[in-house]
């Protein structure tokens, strides 16, 4: 059994939670999707930050079942962009049903990718299926430690991620090409695990523009039993 430490935990008043609250919220209303992507360099140390913040997120028997894989090589870059995109015009083509393409269709987005070559950053969020044996624990049959809730945890390092690259003044965009095996094999990873995420990193190009949608009010999220 773990041992156990104090917890670390500030007390605030009510109204300094609110005033957090607010600011937080306002900060985070903000947020948008970019797809229109600078070449302004973005120093390492923030994208380590950014990854370290999201992997503070709880997980499943903390088993941390996340490896984030940033890259920054053009050569590398270029590939991906390469392979998602082939994957991306199958999709457009012939793979997604026509409701799925009108779901899309406000966005304006289609099988063209451009920013993952022109972000200085791809950052791709693996799910680890399962560790070797031996890796933060016992090992189970097979030599593989099981990881309970893989899912649900890279989920919230996600979104832990996204809200870190916002709060620094960088911008991102939650990129999911189907199938997303290739990105296993150009980044050289192993066997238990699975691409969750592709998040290309950086400043919004000059003159960006996103799609002008509306974000459902609070009537329409929460129930309050």
């Amino acid at each position: 059994m773990a041992g156990r430490v104090p917890l670390n935990f500030e007390p605030v008043t009510p109204a300094e939670s609110a005033a957090r609250a607010d600011a937080f919220y306002h900060e985070m209303a903000r947020r948008r999707s970019v797809r229109d992507f600078s070449d302004r360099p973005v120093p390492r140390a923030l994208v380590e930050r950014a990854i370290q913040t999201a992997a503070t997120a709880p997980s499943g028997a903390h088993q941390q079942p996340w490896t984030f894989v940033a890259v920054q090589d053009p050569g590398t870059k270029r590939r991906i962009r390469e392979a998602a995109e082939a994957e991306e015009r199958a999709f457009y083509a012939d793979r997604a049903p026509d409701d799925w393409l009108d779901a899309l269709a406000p966005l304006g987005t289609d099988w063209q990718k451009p920013f993952l070559e022109t972000a200085p950053w791809l950052v791709v969020l693996f799910a680890q299926r399962w560790s070797p044996a031996g890796r933060g624990g016992e090992g189970g049959a097979g030599g593989r430690r099981k990881h309970y809730y893989v899912q649900e945890s890279c989920g919230i390092a996600a979104g832990l991620f996204v809200a870190a690259l916002h709060h620094m003044g960088l911008a991102t965009l939650t990129h999911t090409p189907a199938p997303m095996r290739f990105l296993g094999e150009l980044l050289d990873r192993p066997a238990h695990e699975a691409p969750f995420v592709l998040f290309p990193v950086g400043y919004p190009a000059p003159g960006a523009t996103v799609p002008d949608l509306e974000r459902k009010g609070l009537d329409e999220v929460a129930v309050w039993r």
